[in-house]
């Protein structure tokens, strides 16, 4: 069921919260702090929000944040446990169907990754292909850690704008 910019208008924090609570991977506090700006004139204003509280939360938080989004083709991917739009988006460029060399390499670079950055790494599937994420990783891990912070925020919005346009 799709729900509208003016059904979320007129929603309650705990509705509105249940309702686009996942749109930033399991953080339901950037829902409850977009709530407060109500009523949003466009989707373009609800991201905004939605971004601005990301945006605003203290480094620590912002870390947690990142740090709770699902590696690409990952365990937990392949187990089912991340959430239906990870799994959708996941799906989408066959990541649910990598061979187990595939899967392997996937492996080897989010653990790359993570070890050098402390969270997993994050792009916004929808707008590449399975080789271009690959290309992706390679091209982004020499980065330094503050450059790549700012682009796995980047990633977010990317995503979240994707995942809250049909609103």
């Amino acid at each position: 069921m799709t729900v509208t910019l003016a059904d979320l208008n007129r929603l309650g924090p705990a509705d509105f919260s249940a309702t686009i609570g996942d749109t930033f991977e399991l953080a339901p506090w950037v829902a409850e702090a977009a709530h407060a700006k109500r009523p949003f004139a466009t989707v373009t204003d609800l991201h905004a929000a939605m971004m601005g509280a990301v945006s605003a939360a203290p480094r620590d938080t912002q870390l947690a944040f990142l740090r709770h989004h699902p590696d690409l083709a990952g365990r937990a991917a392949r187990a089912g446990a991340i959430t239906d739009d990870s799994k959708r988006e996941q799906a989408s460029v066959g990541l649910d169907a990598l061979s187990d060399e595939e899967f392997a390499r996937f492996h080897r670079l989010n653990d790359a990754y993570k070890a050098k950055f402390g969270f997993p790494f994050i792009v916004c599937v929808r707008r590449h292909t399975r080789d271009s994420i690959l290309d992706q990783f390679e091209r982004r891990l020499p980065n330094d850690p503050e450059a790549e912070f700012a682009a796995a925020l980047q990633e977010i919005f990317y995503i979240t704008r994707l995942r809250i346009a049909p609103r």
